[in-house]
């Protein structure tokens, strides 16, 4: 029989070790995995998880990058690591498209500001100028809750990118506003740089928490290796996802003193 192993990965920022324990030791009891465990680093994926990496000894391993979008580490540091992962690594997408967040964000928004004609939601995404994933995955959710939210308006902005959420106050029309974090766990930026961006002391905005230990994203994550486990049935040979071209590219490359890879 194969054994198989869940892995949860993602920076150490905030309170992302507290959210991803508490999705680990969920999806222990509502899987059957052999295995959930995981894994944080802080800069250097490769370096600071291999020994770690190199441990796993199941058959196959599900990692789940626990991020809204794909950023730099996803797309080129963490599957570099995962190559020190002996068995079939099933390398998934981040958490950000689900439909799950979709809800996650209008509930969110309704706990602080009721849905009406006369108010504005907000999704604040990370974005990026070299990579459209965050602006992908914002306005996905942005057009779903536009749809049927029953907000007055809903808008997106960026930390990095325009339309930046040093705008927001400017650019909603409605006579209350809530601004949604599109963010997994807390961090600097969720803490400090979107909140001092919105000017939340002058009122008039409100600001709703990242997603944390919202049952629905443990509910994403299990949805997600339910379907790797159906596609490693069923997905034809020649069918190679992104995520698993990334696994079989990415590698680290040149090695220190210590023989540890850079």
């Amino acid at each position: 029989m194969t054994s198989e192993s869940l892995l949860l990965i993602g920076r150490e920022t905030g309170n992302a070790h507290e959210v991803f324990e508490t999705h680990a030791e969920r999806l222990t009891r509502r899987t059957n995995v052999d295995d959930v465990s995981i894994a944080t680093y802080e800069s250097e994926p490769v370096r600071e998880l291999r020994a770690q990496f190199e441990a796993i000894s199941t058959d196959r391993t599900y990692v789940i990058p626990m991020r809204a979008a794909h950023t730099h580490d996803t797309i080129e540091d963490v599957p570099a690591a995962l190559s020190y992962i002996s068995g079939n690594v099933r390398y998934c997408e981040p958490l950000g498209r689900s439909p799950a967040v979709t809800e996650i964000l209008r509930k969110r928004a309704v706990n602080l500001v009721p849905a009406g004609e006369d108010a504005s939601l907000v999704i604040v995404g990370f974005g990026s100028s070299s990579k459209p994933y965050h602006r992908q995955t914002t306005e996905y959710h942005a057009a779903r809750l536009r749809d049927g939210s029953d907000y007055g308006e809903v808008l997106t902005c960026y930390l990095l990118q325009n339309p930046a959420v040093e705008c927001v106050r400017y650019n909603v029309s409605k006579r209350r506003a809530v601004a949604v974090p599109l963010f997994v766990t807390r961090s600097e930026a969720t803490d400090e740089r979107v909140p001092d961006a919105l000017e939340l002391g002058r009122g008039g905005i409100e600001y709703a928490d990242p997603f944390g230990k919202h049952p629905r994203i443990t509910d994403a994550i299990r949805a997600e290796v339910e379907k790797q486990r159906t596609l490693t049935v069923e997905e034809p040979s020649a069918s190679v996802s992104f995520e698993t071209q990334l696994t079989r590219t990415r590698r680290p490359v040149a090695t220190d003193g210590e023989g540890f890879p850079q």
